[in-house]
């Protein structure tokens, strides 16, 4: 049986199988941002056509597909999502706006307040008031919700977002209005605080649940859609999505709580990469995944990825868990522009997928980092995307002619920069989640992934004096590969504040299991298999205003009171963080997590390619690097493990390309991946 990655990204829609030989499979086809399903259906068809079958028997061969989806991403960041009301507290409707009294950029007077996601006629106040300590001071008032629902009714809101003081503690409120709201408005979809993040934080509450409503209806309608036309392709087995916390759920979770998915394409990359440094055996990474559209970096640290909260996307707060990741907008589609002074600058904004680069040949004219690659040599015009499509050399030209006269330079000397900014923004990039968080890049490996990333690697790698790269083989599609080394994941958190030596030991223990059995009866909804659990605590020094997150691993909840195991495991993770620890001081526990793991079986590993003969160069190629080379062009699927290659060179898979600079050594290995090398002495 096979199992199926996909990965919509903002250009290409990437799908992968792998058998259970563990022999993949790769594909690539155009995105269709109208409706991604298409894009989707079409690269099935590719990917059934690799392997040699049709449609239906394909996917009847099929156990799971697992998907990334930017639907959720694209609706938030492009203001594209449903008509939202929201229903509060009554007094507490501009929460959304006063936020925590700060701005994003507290120091910038002009800059303008964010637009919300509900205008102020659709935030509407209830009579009701839930106490922190679960008192009811107003009962829910029947009046006041019936008018707040007609006024939403009459403005024909998709979505409703329902967020009460206090209801983290107590959700009989939330619970009560949303069976009002389904019964006075059928179909519009319901957001409940309670269960999208039953925290603490006010304004990260009713943001969380904004988002969650805004983005929703649009993810929902994509996902029956796509569940839809699988069926009626022939597809039988489960879809499921993956989440910005790195793990996958069903369908119906992820329709659910909607705003877990705003993250779910970069996840698989990060899913991937975890794999990779399992693979490697070597812990320290940074995934480095350049596509069409943007650029996605973070740390793999110790073989595990850092999860954050209260992130910012779009410019509005969410306060789920996902991991850190930093995306920037330079890709293989960046579009290059001299600005009034006559300085050159690449991205953000981005050709994507129509009109696309002008090699294209979709009516793009304005020259893209793809178009400089061309140009210089870097690609070849007759063999993209495995020969399925051909680029359009002349129109390269005539988009950097464009751009080299904005500057005053020469096409060459245009797709050089092209081709030097958006690596220097990829470096930058990479500093900030490295440099200014006090790591030191160095001692990490880049591995280097996505259709765009093989051409810059090793230029940023050289501008961060990293020395080690390593390209997978399956590079150009690692972000769906990795959906399938990923589990099957549920959160579920309570807030729990209170000095630790105040608590009851044993009461934190229970909340625990029963925060595990909630997740244990989701999971059990469309699972069977093995499942394991994860604790992990958010805590604070008495005087702090944030909360660090302690992972439990390794308490022994079997004794009377494990509070002392908590709380000196939040010492040492303060201190591992920030140096120091105050273990005089009182640690206050605020919120506490249980995630439910369920676990799929481990991508089998790849057939042994021992036995290959080293590769021979298929060719030689002019490329431009300070001046025109003649550079060997091999396949990387003739290389043979241990084979050696030095740059100057081309290596080249159906669906990307690595360049090899003078100075660089890549060494082949036992996985048919590149490992290279970039000599200190040619740094700097």
């Amino acid at each position: 049986m096979l199992r199926i990655g996909i990965d919509v990204g903002g250009t290409f829609t990437d799908l992968v199988a792998v058998d259970p030989a563990g022999r993949s499979t790769l594909a690539k086809s155009a995105s269709t941002p109208p409706d991604p399903s298409v894009g989707v259906l079409n690269g099935l068809g590719l990917l059934a056509e690799a392997l040699g079958m049709d449609l239906p028997a394909m996917l009847a061969g099929t156990e799971r597909i697992v998907h990334g989806t930017t639907v959720a991403t694209n609706a938030l960041l492009e203001h594209k999502g449903a008509r939202v009301g929201l229903l509060t507290t009554e007094g507490h409707r501009d929460v959304i706006e006063m936020r925590e009294g700060l701005k994003d950029d507290r120091y910038n007077l002009r800059m303008p307040p964010p637009v919300q996601l509900v205008p102020r006629h659709r935030r509407l106040g209830v009579r009701e008031r839930m106490r922190a300590d679960g008192r009811v001071e107003i009962p829910l008032d029947r009046g006041s919700l019936d008018a707040a629902i007609a006024v939403l009714k009459a403005q024909e809101v998709e979505a409703v977002a329902i967020c009460y003081l206090h209801a983290w503690r107590d959700a009989a409120h939330e619970r009560a209005t949303a069976e009002a709201v389904a019964a006075a408005m059928p179909g519009v979809y319901l957001s409940l605080s309670s269960e999208v993040f039953p925290q603490i934080k006010e304004f990260d509450r009713v943001s969380t649940t904004i988002v969650n409503a805004y983005v929703g209806p649009a993810l929902s309608r994509y996902l029956r859609r796509l569940e839809g036309r699988l069926r009626e392709a022939g597809y039988g087995g489960p879809l499921l999505i993956i989440q910005s916390h790195g793990g996958v759920t069903p369908v119906e979770e992820a329709a659910r709580i909607a705003a877990g998915g705003v993250l779910s394409g970069p996840a698989g990359g990060v899913a991937g990469s975890r794999y990779a440094a399992k693979l490697l055996g070597s812990g320290d990474l940074i995934p480095f995944d350049m596509g069409g559209t943007s650029t996605d970096i973070c740390l793999i640290v110790n073989g595990e990825p850092a999860l954050t909260t209260g992130r910012g996307v779009g410019g509005h707060r969410l306060a789920l868990n996902s991991l850190d990741i930093a995306s920037l907008g330079a890709g293989g589609g960046s579009i290059g522009r001299a600005d009034s002074g006559g300085i050159l600058h690449v991205g953000p904004e981005s050709a994507g997928a129509l009109p696309g680069p002008a090699c294209y040949g979709r009516g793009g004219t304005r020259a893209t980092v793809t178009d400089a690659n061309l140009v210089l040599g870097y690609l070849d015009p007759g063999s993209f995307l495995g020969g399925r499509a051909t680029l359009d050399v002349a129109a390269a030209e005539a988009a950097l002619d464009g751009l080299a006269a904005e500057l005053g330079v020469t096409r060459i000397q245009a797709a050089e920069g092209v081709h030097r900014v958006v690596n220097t923004n990829m470096a930058e990039g990479i500093r900030l989640v490295s440099v200014r968080r006090g790591v030191d890049p160095r001692r990490f490996a880049l591995l280097s992934f996505g259709g765009a990333a093989g051409l810059h690697v090793a230029d940023v790698a050289r501008q961060l004096d990293l020395t080690r790269v390593i390209v997978p083989r399956v590079a150009s599609v690692l972000s769906a590969w990795g959906m399938l080394a990923t589990d099957l994941r549920f959160e579920v958190s309570r807030t729990h504040i209170g000095d630790a030596g105040q608590l009851s030991g044993a009461a934190v223990a229970r909340m625990f299991e029963d925060m595990e059995a909630e997740g244990r009866a989701r999971l059990a909804a469309s699972y069977d298999g093995p499942v394991r659990t994860e604790r992990t605590v958010e805590m604070r020094y008495g005087e702090q205003i944030f909360e660090i997150a302690v992972p439990l691993g390794g308490v022994d909840w079997s004794v009377a009171d494990p509070l002392p195991q908590i709380v000196e495991r939040f010492h040492a993770r303060h201190e591992e963080l920030y140096t120091y620890a105050l273990r005089n001081q009182e640690a206050v526990l605020v919120n506490a997590r249980a995630v439910v793991i369920g676990v799929l079986p481990d991508l089998p590993r790849e057939p042994d390619i021992a036995a290959r003969v080293p590769g021979v160069p298929v060719g030689e190629r002019r490329i431009h690097i300070g001046g025109w080379v003649s550079a060997p062009v091999y396949r990387l699927d003739d290389l043979a493990p241990g084979q050696a290659i030095a740059g100057p060179a081309v290596v080249e898979s159906a669906m990307t390309t690595v360049l090899l600079r003078p100075g660089n050594t890549a060494r082949v290995t036992a996985q048919g991946w590149l490992d290279i090398a970039i000599p200190a002495s040619i740094q700097g």
